[in-house]
């Protein structure tokens, strides 16, 4: 859930939606599973948000929804090695889906076109494009996998196309 709004105009039962669903819902969700994986080794590959290390203005609680996520990941993942249960979380930057579509048509950069627009946000990263779902999914394989990420838990995998690496100033 990724509201656009000023915190000052920001009302509470909007807070509290934005954490219900990107932050309650991984709850009960780990607290529901995991006796299954506990008895299948099994592991979490959380999807938090490139918003929970670096953000813009007016999405306070999606960021904070992120955070707080990432910050959850890691108590499960010491709370859940006992029983063999890795814990990580996957942080996207820009990647092509109807979400970033429909938050750059609510006017975050300016141009002319939404392919304008992508084009823009693609020239913000290192990479010099946004990324795609399939490239997001890989990543997601890659956690979730017994034997590539075996020794991997508690870890927060930007994948934003080096985004977050370059300093503003350049």
């Amino acid at each position: 859930m990724y509201p656009v709004t000023e915190l000052a105009d920001m009302h509470i039962a909007e807070w509290d939606r934005v954490m219900e669903v990107n932050l309650r819902s991984v709850f009960l969700w780990s607290k529901t599973a995991y006796s299954l994986l506990r008895a299948s080794q099994g592991n979490i590959v959380n999807v938090s948000s490139v918003h929970a290390v670096a953000t813009s203005a007016n999405i306070a609680a999606y960021a904070a929804s992120k955070g707080a996520l990432v910050a959850f990941t890691r108590a499960l993942a010491i709370e859940f090695a006992a029983d063999q249960i890795r814990v990580n979380a996957i942080l996207p930057g820009a990647v092509d889906t109807p979400m970033l579509r429909a938050g750059l048509e609510r006017g975050h950069l300016a141009g002319t076109s939404l392919v304008e627009l992508m084009h823009q946000l693609g020239q913000k990263t290192v990479m010099g494009r946004v990324g795609q779902p399939e490239e997001i999914a890989q990543a997601i394989l890659f956690l979730a996998d017994n034997h590539r990420s075996a020794f991997m838990t508690g870890q927060a995998l930007v994948i934003d196309g080096g985004a977050t690496i370059r300093l503003s100033t350049e």
